[in-house]
């Protein structure tokens, strides 16, 4: 790849960006170059015994009635109509007007991985949207994130990836997040592991508290998932993190401040222990 996007897309851009990769159209047919194993349906209007579908054979040629074998791997659909309109007209036909559709893009699959029941490539049939797609690789496994990103590669080289929220396609049934799939699409469902933090002392619930990786999980959501403080609960909060090497780690931060938006709200990570002692003030 010359180049990767700086990030996932924000949602409220996506329709925005879909509708430019759509315009672009970097796999579909307009700019997709044909190749070994897929499947070509050839239309021509003066000769009905020419309309068929074939496969494009390993070496990149098919094997035309009355013409014979033409070399196509590497064609647009436009450019191997062309092709085989001049092969026609210098040897059976005076006039012909050809055109030929990709019916299934098999030389380059899409391909779908993570939390899906059947992970692999698939031969993109026709134009796919996102949910289709899932459906090919037999829907979503029950630990599926509440995410799905789509890596997207043009031809040109540049690559863009494009994050979906779930929940607007399968919960609310947006149409604008059932994005259009093209070939050599990677789409990656990951899967949610579970992250556990440990609060200690002053809050409603002390305990563990259990997220999703895929949640938002910080330092707030954690206070407020094991019920709040309590009103004895002191303003300073100190978070004890275990590094890759071992050691302890701890920071302190200032509940108020935080709650203000005056300072940041801590990612938590799984493990992480959140100590909230009793204020004597």
């Amino acid at each position: 790849m010359a180049r990767t996007s700086t990030g996932p897309i924000v949602l409220g851009l996506l329709v925005l960006l879909a509708g430019s990769l759509g315009a672009q159209e970097p796999s579909t047919s307009a700019a997709y170059p044909i190749g070994p194993k897929d499947l070509l349906e050839i239309r021509v209007f003066e000769e009905s015994t020419l309309n068929v579908e074939l496969k494009v054979a390993d070496d990149g040629t098919i094997d035309l009635p009355l013409v014979g074998r033409l070399l196509v791997r590497g064609l647009t659909e436009d450019q191997a109509a062309a092709h085989i309109k001049e092969e026609l007209e210098r040897s059976y036909l005076q006039r012909a007007s050809v055109t030929v559709r990709i019916v299934e893009y098999r030389s380059q699959p899409i391909s779908v991985i993570g939390a899906v029941n059947s992970p692999g490539n698939l031969a993109l049939s026709g134009r796919w949207t996102l949910l289709e797609a899932l459906t090919a690789a037999g829907g979503l496994a029950d630990n599926h994130g509440n995410r799905v990103h789509v890596l997207r590669r043009a031809q040109n080289g540049l690559s863009d990836q494009i994050t979906i929220d779930l929940d607007s396609v399968l919960v609310r049934g947006d149409r604008r997040y059932n994005i259009p799939i093209f070939a050599a699409d990677l789409i990656n469902v990951p899967v949610a592991v579970e992250v556990s933090v440990f609060c200690l002392g002053e809050v409603a619930q002390p305990g563990a508290v259990v997220f999703k990786s895929t949640d938002h999980v910080t330092l707030l959501a954690v206070i407020a998932k094991a019920g709040g403080l309590t009103e004895r609960a002191a303003q300073k909060i100190r978070i004890r993190r275990q590094g890759p090497d071992g050691e302890v780690a701890e920071i302190q931060v200032n509940f108020k401040r935080v709650l203000a938006g005056k300072d940041p709200d801590i990612e938590m990570r799984d493990g992480d222990v959140v100590v909230i002692k009793e204020s004597f003030f």
